[in-house]
């Protein structure tokens, strides 16, 4: 069990990751060096939409991930 929780762990903090990178706006993978992006905040449509809710779920499953690794250790 606990394997597969490590392993669970893994997949999702890479999606996680991933999807912090394709939400950053500007020039492609240019805005997270820093580039201007122009400061105007804009409503969510579409897929980018999509891509923050997801990031939420994402997150959200990632601390339950964790709290059940460390509780479960903790059993151990």
């Amino acid at each position: 069990m606990q394997t597969v929780l490590d392993i669970a762990l893994i997949i999702i903090s890479a999606v996680l990751i991933l999807f912090v990178i394709l939400q950053s706006k500007g020039a492609g993978l240019g805005g997270l060096t820093g580039g201007d992006t122009g400061g105007v905040f804009t409503a969510r449509r579409g897929v980018e939409k999509t891509l923050f809710w997801l990031t939420i779920v994402f997150s959200v499953l990632f601390f339950a991930l964790t709290i059940a690794t460390v509780l479960l250790r903790q059993a151990s």
